[in-house]
């Protein structure tokens, strides 16, 4: 008579372990004050200060009315400051305190650990993504397109998401933790500044452009900017980010340290 033991020996399915390392560190992330403040604090109250007070009016977004030409460059800069700055710097003081290494003891693999980090910044997007399309409606967005741009901010948050959160792991697989939240905070600065997040590409010098349109930060802007302002998906950036991704992964499993 076979005997039948309760829980069953072995390990669990890579799935269910993926979903519970996520749950583990989207728990991490709202504990996290300073991220929270640069992933939600801080896009919601340039948002305000472009679409509510007349300063997006002065600025060179485009042309259009203020209010929905910041909304999706702010929803860029969101999924920038989620998936890029915060994670890399977490990231990075998990491998420096050995939080990494033990990680990589137990039955979770690399890939396993990527997808998990991923995923918890891609439940904190969905809360932050409601909260600046919500105070979007309220400054008196008006997207057009309909299930167009519902497709393609989609598209590219996820493609985004993709694309920077690979950026950050490859960063801080590679560095220090001091680097790591030296070099995150400074990119950042500079995608800000001169990547096509927050100002259209045309606006820029035009020896800039040629260069500024490869960045995935213009892409990932530009896409959210077409989906919303002209109610098209797009395709070239969404393709555009999806090879960054595959790139900046491929690297990532290829140097990615426990230690």
């Amino acid at each position: 008579m076979s005997a039948t033991y309760a829980p069953r020996p072995g390990s669990a399915p890579w799935t269910r372990k993926v979903l519970s390392h996520a749950r583990m560190e989207f728990r991490l992330l709202m504990r996290n004050g300073e991220q929270l403040l640069l992933a939600l604090v801080i896009p919601l109250g340039l948002l305000l200060l472009l679409g509510g007070t007349g300063l997006g009016d002065r600025l060179p977004l485009g042309d259009g009315r203020a209010v929905d030409l910041a909304v999706p460059r702010v929803l860029a800069l969101a999924v920038l400051s989620t998936s890029f700055t915060s994670l890399a710097i977490a990231t990075g003081f998990e491998r420096r305190y050995g939080v990494i290494k033990r990680l990589g003891a137990s039955p979770l693999s690399r890939t396993g650990l990527l997808a998990g980090k991923i995923g918890s910044v891609l439940v904190l997007q969905v809360i932050q993504l409601g909260v600046l399309i919500g105070t979007g409606f309220a400054l008196g967005w008006k997207p057009v397109g309909g299930a167009s741009a519902v497709i393609g901010v989609v598209l590219m948050v996820v493609c985004g998401t993709a694309a920077f959160a690979s950026l950050g792991l490859l960063m801080s697989g590679v560095l220090r933790a001091e680097a790591t939240l030296a070099a995150a905070n400074l990119l950042y600065l500079l995608l800000l500044v001169g990547g096509g997040l927050m100002t259209p590409v045309d606006e820029y010098p035009a020896g800039m452009q040629s260069v500024v349109r490869l960045l995935p930060s213009a892409a990932l802007a530009n896409g959210l900017a077409n989906s919303t302002i002209e109610g098209v998906i797009p395709w070239a950036a969404a393709l555009s980010l999806a090879l960054w991704s595959a790139v900046l992964g491929y690297l990532v499993s290829r140097t990615f340290r426990w230690d």
